[in-house]
């Protein structure tokens, strides 16, 4: 059988009942409600008296299940460092005789400014039982040169610690350069860290400790090195790596290398630690998720990044008042936009989403800094096919700093692509001068892109020459791996709602909600619509609102104990979907789920039982919002998860794959490119299936080494490939640029309220072109965004202001715009009129409007204004509250 954590996933690190640990920060952000929920589950009688306020049941809590409390001394605190060097010199005169047991690795090099982690591999090795704590470092004249934590490696036999250290510690260099550890009983441990973070005195004391020598300790500074860090910045998670060559690094750890943490000619990628764990995970990818930790000083706030943010919200049950940033990538249009935050204690502050960016990524920076012991300087980032130019734009100004890769800057298809044809070029399976056409299908988590390309590779007497030539030719801001997430979730709600209100013996069968054949679905999505598919599921949920209400938007005008526990509900609801998708589309041979209050209570190979530690559902129950402790017992499979999600993926590969097929294009593409984490689905190759039968789809998949799939790290590994490539001259490449199929219409309504289309979908963006006109001293003109369906996406107002026009001759117009404005629409302006331009930006994904007048027989020129096609409102938002 095969058990995992919800948060958690192949690791085996298991959490059940009597095991759980709590510490009083956790606790305290937990509401009554909760805290009761937890002494019912592990029954604490005690707990459940009902004379007990919520200071008491937490003290209950404590008493039984109380986690210690790691008073480790990490983010700096100005004037601590000098605090400890006086109890340092007062109360530090009674060493212990021997090493107590403890011994220490014989070399350490530290780095300032990057922090000291288990990976580092400084093993320490302590009698069984020894407290974790503080370990002083000091020279032989006893004056304090740093301080580390010393932690207990979980994974190790008894006995085995580890030394780590905060990327904010200070390191002094002392003239004298004999080192020595000074480890610390667990009561003096707390002392010297109360000393650090507070600035009363403390009473005197009486310190013991054990003094081990180093062999040597190097505090070095961090060496600039010519490596790109390359980041893929996604939706819903980031990556990011490296190619490291022999010497990338003067200064770059020779223990790292030898320990395998550091591969010398190869991609290195960066890893992110996951804390759910006691012993944090670690993984490739980044959840793309900010929450604000502390905003009491506006000027100063600081902020926690991806699981550690995403942590926070679940300990607190999604009831914290922090504000949490997810969809990041969302912001490019409108980055530098002031927003307001607050933070667990409810204080605010006004930041601007560019000071947000600039810190995930500076985080990102300074992990990647510190696993690879170098500084970068130089950056690569991989951007959206459709908006390259305003990403490497956004960057650049995030980031002055760095030197951001431009010229060789490749989009997400093209990197995706390139991968495929450096492994083409390893096996030799690409026939010299033949023009390949490939198309490329990149399912994220909030959007699907398709692109094109053509490309040919010929064996030149100095490298290979490759020629590229690609276009944009679709896409759906609507359709992503989150929609998948949503679908899931909304038959975990229905299943749920029924099993609660229905005398919890009613099994939700996915026949009831979708009661069409499998064979059949996809044939009922070509004639009657995707919606119709589903209408039966979308009614249902909207019924089971009545029962666990999740839209919490709807409750912000009720009490706040409705709204946290209604917002509480979304949020699980919507991580255990996440969770579940995961586990049944890794090809872990995992066919059916349940969830359960601990690990047990199956022997199938195929049954994944999810061992809950909290349960935090609110259901309706005389319409009152309740706990509902029970955790419903209902498994979920693979066929129906499946038969789920089928037509909704059916649909966005219909969507652009059906006119290639009816034109007959398709049939000369050779190869069909998969990637993006949602592509891993078979139901993606069954749906391809329906209109390239026998054709080469790039589906597969290398066997899971860790959390992330490769089709994740296709792009970042192909864009470092490709860097690596050109640098060493391995290739030369010749990139064209086709202009993007458009798949939106712009239209706006004359003043007989007829809708005039001025750019109509999927019309290449060189070729578009339209104009409405208007008097002269109209000040407003209203222009409509529709997507390729005819919905409305979003409506833009022109803000005509007559006072900037300015007079211009036409031969200047034709100078700037060139064919965009021919003379003769110019000509046929007449005395009072104001014609509106509207024309495609292929650079920056948008359309232009730009009125010319004409008064007096002379032209005038007015403002030219740029809109988005897609804004960060684009997409669809699952966290909006409306769900």
């Amino acid at each position: 059988m095969r058990g995992f954590k919800l948060y958690t996933d192949s690791t085996g690190q298991e959490r059940v009942r009597g095991k759980v640990r709590y510490t009083r920060d956790e606790l305290n952000e937990m509401t009554t409600f909760q805290l009761r929920n937890i002494c019912y589950r592990e029954r604490l009688v005690e707990g459940l008296s009902h004379g007990l306020d919520r200071e008491e049941t937490i003290r209950v809590i404590l008493k039984y299940l109380g986690a210690d409390e790691r008073m480790f001394i990490g983010r700096f605190c100005e004037g601590g460092y000098e605090r400890v060097s006086v109890i340092l010199r007062k109360y530090f005169q009674a060493p212990l005789r021997g090493d107590g047991g403890i011994s220490v690795p014989a070399r350490i090099v530290v780095y300032p400014g990057i922090a000291v982690d288990k990976a580092d591999g400084y093993k320490v090795q302590a009698p069984a039982g020894f407290a974790e704590g503080n370990a002083l470092l000091v020279n032989d004249r006893m004056e304090l040169c740093g301080i580390f934590n010393l932690c207990k490696d979980e994974a190790a036999a008894s006995g085995g610690y580890y030394l780590a250290a905060h990327h904010g510690v200070e390191w002094k260099r002392t003239a004298n350069r004999q080192y020595s550890l000074l480890f610390l009983r667990k009561r003096d441990s707390e002392y010297v860290f109360k000393t650090y973070y507070q600035e009363q005195a403390l009473p005197p004391i009486h310190i013991q400790y054990y003094k081990i020598p180093l062999a040597d300790l190097d505090i070095r500074e961090l060496q600039e090195t010519d490596a790109v860090l390359a980041i893929d910045f996604g939706t819903s998670n980031t990556t990011a790596g490296a190619f490291l060559y022999p010497g990338y690094a003067k200064t770059s750890g020779g223990q790292d290398v030898l320990g395998g943490q550091i591969r010398i000619n190869e991609i290195n990628f960066v890893k992110f630690p996951d804390p759910a764990y006691q012993t944090p995970d670690w993984t490739e990818a980044l959840p793309t998720a900010v929450s604000v930790a502390d905003c009491s000083d506006p000027s100063s706030v600081s902020y926690q990044f991806g699981y550690e943010a995403l942590l926070q919200i679940r300990r607190s049950s999604y009831s914290s008042r922090a504000t949490v940033f997810q969809g990041l990538k969302r912001w490019v249009t409108d980055f530098r936009k002031q927003v307001e935050v607050m933070d667990s204690e409810g204080n605010t502050a006004t930041v601007s989403r560019s000071e947000v960016l600039r810190a995930y990524i500076k985080y990102v920076i300074r992990m990647a800094e510190h696993q690879f012991k170098c500084k970068f300087k130089n950056l690569y980032f991989t951007s959206p096919v459709k908006m390259k130019a305003p990403f490497l734009d956004m960057f650049a100004e995030l980031l002055p700093e760095y030197r951001i890769e431009q010229e060789d800057a490749l989009d997400e298809g093209m990197a995706v692509l390139y991968n495929t044809i450096a492994d083409g070029i390893e096996r030799n399976s690409f026939m010299e001068g033949v023009d390949y056409h490939a198309l490329v299908i990149d399912c994220g988590g909030g959007t699907t892109d398709l692109s094109s390309c053509r490309f040919r590779i010929e064996d030149g007497h100095m490298s290979y020459r490759i020629e590229l030539d690609a276009t944009y030719e679709n896409g759906d801001t609507h359709f992503g791996g989150n929609n998948i997430t949503y679908r899931i979730m909304q038959f975990m709600k229905i299943a749920f709602a029924d099993y609660y209100a229905g005398g919890k013996h009613r099994v939700t069968d996915i026949d009831d909600l979708i009661d069409i054949p499998g064979n059949d679905l996809f044939r009922e999505v070509d004639e009657q619509g995707v919606e119709a598919v589903y209408s039966k599921l979308e009614r249902r949920y909207r019924e089971a609102e009545a029962v666990i209400p999740t839209a919490f938007a709807h409750y912000e005008n009720r009490s706040r104990d409705e709204y946290l526990r209604v917002r509480s509900n979304f949020y699980f609801l919507w991580e255990i979907a996440e969770g579940m998708k995961e586990q049944f589309f890794r090809k872990t041979g995992i066919l059916r789920n349940r969830f359960l209050a601990e690990q047990g209570g199956g022997s199938d190979n195929d049954l994944q039982i999810t061992p809950m530690e909290r349960w935090f559902l609110s259901v309706f129950r005389g319409g009152v919002l309740k706990d509902e402790y029970e955790i419903p017992d209902v498994v979920f499979n693979i066929k129906e998860i499946t038969q789920l999600i089928k037509a909704d993926i059916y649909e966005v590969v219909r969507k652009f794959l059906d006119g290639f097929y009816r034109s007959g294009v398709l049939g000369e593409y050779s190869i069909i490119k998969l990637t993006g984490q949602s592509c891993r689905i078979d139901v993606f190759r069954e749906a391809l299936k329906e209109f390239v039968p026998g054709r080469s789809i790039e589906f597969r998949q290398k066997p899971m080494e860790g959390r992330v799939p490769e089709l994740k790290l296709a792009c970042l590994r192909g864009a470092i490939r490709y860097l690596n490539a050109r640098k060493s001259g391995m290739i030369e490449t010749s990139i064209t640029k086709q202009a993007a199929a458009i798949p939106y219409t712009v239209s706006s309504h004359t003043h007989d309220r007829r809708e005039l289309a001025l750019i109509s979908s999927l019309e290449r963006s060189n070729l578009v072109l339209g104009s409405i006109s208007r008097p002269f001293q109209t000040r407003e003109v209203e222009f409509l965004l529709r997507g390729s369906d005819g919905s409305l996406r979003h409506s833009y107002v022109y803000h005509n202001r007559t006072d900037q026009y300015k007079p211009v001759q036409y031969v200047d117009i034709q100078a700037t715009y060139g064919d965009k404005i021919p003379q003769d629409d110019t000509d046929s302006i007449v005395n009072g009129e104001t014609k509106y331009f509207v024309f495609a930006d292929d650079n920056h994904w948008g359309f232009h409007v730009l009125p010319i007048a004409r008064l007096d027989e002379g032209l005038l020129l007015g403002h030219k204004a740029l809109f988005p096609f897609e804004s960060d409102q684009s997409e669809l938002d699952f966290f909006d509250g409306t769900r």
